[in-house]
């Protein structure tokens, strides 16, 4: 960052998860301030503590109100903001809190799941002015009902994009437990590389394929203001990840990342009759049932009488679809309708995927060389996903990692 910048620092649950961790942002918040840089920070409840606030919750009513649910657990990142404001004014730096109904965060009236529609923040800018930082409590906006709203789980970093961009940041930092985004999860693959720099749309496909490194609903915020991210380590003064604009990537790698999720379970509807109509009853009454539908492939009916129609679900959602579908059984003449939630999605994930042909084929041989079977597959400009048995997530991950050239030297 040159110096005299607009800056958006967020620090998550571990970054502030203890008043000697609260004090140790204040110093990196200082250092902004001493560059000459304007700062705004965007903090997340004390990590454990909204898990704790949720599970009080549940201990009061078990069908609580929504609104007085967002009142409670919104309470962790106000602490949070006192905290730091009060840490950086005993290192005599001038700093005040701001919760989200102060600055204001508009939000529709979604309580528990609210979506940003406008942020005003002319005061914070005036407060700049006068040298003050503004430490503002993330995950948390007021409603058209003027009541408290929450974002959702991961909603601090989609505060923190959000109020870079309404604030014309220079960039949105997000400060975490990792030291950037890596090639693969390293605790799997042991040779994955921190990339210097990825792509918004590469990013937004590993957010939403599983890793854990950024909020889905954050990317896809950054990359429609344009907001340049870097992902960086809240424990270690080490040079993080941008996330950026193709064109700021001289050139891309065939595969940027492999990466996996154990969210998936497979639906397999067995001999249904191969006949117009069944594939939109089985997936609409599905859709009507609120159940997300992943992956899907339907075997080739030989006969032209029955066929196999297979998809993934959210593996939380298996039940509800499996007893959906059942009530369906007669209508759709199956034989019978099997749920299988061992199963886990592997995608790889690259720009250059766009300008190389043959990417799939050297995915699809490298597991065939480990003896791995692939059940599922699906595919966009830049991705490519199979599902897998669960026994192979760490063989497949691996294998794949070293098949695009992304082991580290």
């Amino acid at each position: 960052m040159a110096s005299m910048a607009r800056l958006v620092m967020k620090f998550g649950g571990t970054s502030v998860g203890s008043i000697e961790r609260i004090r140790n942002v204040a110093k990196k918040v200082k250092r902004e301030v001493d560059a000459g840089n304007e700062v705004a920070v965007m903090v997340s409840a004390m990590s454990g503590e909204t898990n704790r606030l949720i599970d009080l919750v549940s201990q009061t009513s078990t069908m609580h109100d929504a609104r007085e649910y967002d009142v409670v657990v919104s309470s962790g990142e106000q602490v949070t903001s006192g905290l730091l404001a009060m840490a950086l004014q005993e290192l005599g730096v001038s700093a005040r809190s701001w919760l989200g109904w102060q600055i204001p965060i508009k939000t529709n009236a979604v309580h528990g799941s609210a979506r940003i529609e406008d942020i005003h923040c002319d005061e914070i800018i005036n407060r700049f002015e006068e040298g003050q930082v503004a430490i503002c409590a993330g995950f948390q906006g007021i409603g058209s009902d003027d009541r408290i709203t929450t974002l959702g789980r991961g909603g601090t970093d989609t505060s923190a994009v959000a109020l870079a961009a309404a604030l014309k940041a220079d960039q949105c930092d997000i400060y975490t437990d990792v030291d950037g985004v890596y090639t693969a999860d390293p605790r799997i693959a042991t040779k994955a590389a921190k990339l210097d720099k990825i792509t918004y749309e590469e990013m937004l496909e590993l957010a939403s394929l599983g890793a854990k490194v950024l909020q889905t609903r954050s990317v896809e915020m950054a990359m429609k203001h344009r907001v340049k991210l870097q992902v960086l380590s809240s424990f270690e003064d080490l040079p993080g990840t941008l996330v950026v604009d193709e064109e700021d990537i001289v050139e891309h790698q065939v595969v940027s990342g492999v990466t996996y999720t154990r969210d998936e379970a497979k639906v397999t509807l067995q001999q249904v009759a191969d006949k117009p109509g069944v594939a939109a009853l089985v997936f609409g009454t599905l859709a009507d049932a609120h159940v997300n539908v992943d992956m899907i492939v339907q075997n080739v009916s030989e006969d032209g009488k029955a066929t196999d129609l297979t998809f993934t679900v959210g593996r939380k959602e298996m039940d509800l679809a499996l007893s959906v579908l059942e009530k369906l059984k007669s209508e759709v003449d199956c034989k019978a309708i099997v749920g299988d939630p061992n199963v886990v999605k592997v995608s790889i994930v690259g720009m250059g995927m766009r300008s190389h042909a043959g990417v799939a084929q050297t995915m699809f041989a490298a597991l065939a060389e480990k003896g791995i079977n692939i059940q599922v597959i699906s595919t966009s400009e830049i991705k490519v996903s199979v599902l897998l048995a669960e026994e192979y997530t760490e063989l497949a991950v691996r294998t794949l990692h070293t098949a695009f050239d992304l082991d580290a030297e």
